[in-house]
């Protein structure tokens, strides 16, 4: 059974198959083939199981604001507002784009809603300032995926459901890391940027960077709502998903009045279509775990490669090696949602601590997404962008290492992830 699962989902992967229609499909025919007297409504129910927990409701919220935003003026505004701030320095137009993508991430919780709403308005500027194609879609890609880490993150709040552990502490955890990698990206751009001789733009005058960011300003609300509420314990997760929703809502249609009331309709449409694809492949992925863990196979084979008692920093290698390749193939949330479960009884025999595990992989995710030959971010720009894969990838190399550096630092130094939720959960 194992190996018809293992041949035949790369199979059905290749030839183009909905990630959801593979994973319930393939479970279905190998329990067919190897169980015939399996109950398959066990597999309903688990399925149903995995959209349960109260904590998912907040994903629902956070896709509607993406939708809003992407929809309205409030990307726009974020990247004039970085423009006439920062674009005059040395790789400024692409540090403009690293922040504007980490920002955004503040707001949408969405890789995917990142590269759209940013790449969508930043790759023209980025072109026309003499940067290369591939440099400006690896860029984004890259730039989007700290969405992944800066609260709310979806990712968080997947990891959080399957493993037990609190979203709000695994919110803040991704703070300071997410900053990390902007800052590693904008350094990297610096001299990318200089030694390239591109991208160098006037200095905006007092009074058009005092106008863009009186146009802006509102946008802090955002972080603040998320951050800060839960920071400061006014709300859970899950209400500062709805406040950070009408806060978007009130935005866009009654300030920057970039949206009507006839637009509401599309927007609900969207975001209802994106939501159950997610819940699908959140049952899809609690039911592939279930079947897995009924048929032993954790058990046939993770001890023999980590052994009977493994240290705390070979689980933690072996982990991240698992989510890295897993993201490079398949959904982020799938991989999630199947191999959380399998470490969970490693993870609590070496004594890992969960916020801090949650952290390190919500960024292989991020590595993940944006590295070939399967990175889901890389398909949204070629959609988005209408470019060739080898295009789209050809440039990402200098990101991956610094994400994989900064994965490094969080190992060698925990504390990075922990000091902000250890502050404010005690």
């Amino acid at each position: 059974m194992n190996y018809l699962i293992a041949i035949l989902m790369p199979i059905l992967l290749l030839l183009g198959f909905p990630f959801k229609t593979i994973l319930l499909g393939t479970l279905l025919l190998a329990l067919t083939f190897f169980l015939p007297g399996f109950d398959l409504t066990m597999l309903v129910q688990q399925v149903l199981t995995g959209m349960k927990p109260f904590a998912l409701l907040c994903i629902p919220m956070f896709i509607l604001t993406a939708s809003i935003v992407t929809a309205g003026d409030s990307a726009k505004r974020l990247i004039r507002v970085l423009r006439a701030l920062i674009g005059h320095v040395p790789g400024g137009l692409p540090i403009t784009c690293n922040a504007a993508c980490t920002v955004f991430g503040s707001v949408s919780g969405s890789t995917q809603a990142t590269v759209a709403a940013i790449g969508g308005t930043m790759r023209p500027m980025l072109l026309r300032a003499g940067y290369s194609d591939s440099f400006s879609m690896g860029l984004i890609i890259n730039s989007s995926d700290i969405a992944n880490l800066i609260p709310p993150s979806i990712g968080f709040v997947v990891y959080g459901v399957a493993t037990s552990t609190s979203v709000g502490r695994l919110f803040l955890s991704g703070v300071i890391p997410g900053i990390i990698i902007f800052a590693a990206f904008s350094v990297y751009s610096f001299f990318y940027s200089k030694a390239k001789n591109v991208g160098i733009a006037p200095k905006a005058s007092r009074k058009e960077r005092l106008h863009a960011i009186r146009d802006g300003l509102l946008l802090i609300g955002f972080p603040v709502l998320v951050i800060g509420g839960i920071y400061f314990g006014y709300m859970s997760p899950t209400e500062a998903s709805a406040a950070t929703a009408a806060y978007a809502l009130i935005l866009e249609l009654l300030v920057y009045r970039s949206l009507t009331l006839k637009d509401i309709p599309a927007i609900l449409i969207d975001t209802g279509m994106v939501t159950t694809v997610v819940w699908m492949l959140i049952g899809a992925g609690q039911a592939f775990s279930w079947v897995l863990s009924f048929m032993q196979v954790p058990q046939q084979v993770i001890p023999q490669v980590l052994g009977v008692d493994p240290s705390a920093l070979k689980v933690i290698i072996f982990i991240n090696i698992a989510y890295l390749i897993a993201c490079m193939f398949v959904d982020p949330i799938v991989a999630i949602y199947i191999l959380s479960p399998i470490f969970g009884p490693y993870v609590d025999q070496a004594g890992i601590d969960k916020v801090f595990l949650g952290c390190l992989v919500t960024l292989q995710v991020a590595i993940g997404s944006a590295t070939p030959p399967f990175g889901c971010d890389i398909f949204t720009a070629q959609v988005i962008f209408k470019r060739p894969y080898i295009e789209v990838i050809r440039k990402i190399g200098p990101f991956i290492a610094i994400l994989i550096a900064v994965n490094i630092m969080l190992i060698a130094f925990p504390g990075i992830a922990l000091w902000l939720p250890n502050l404010a959960f005690g």
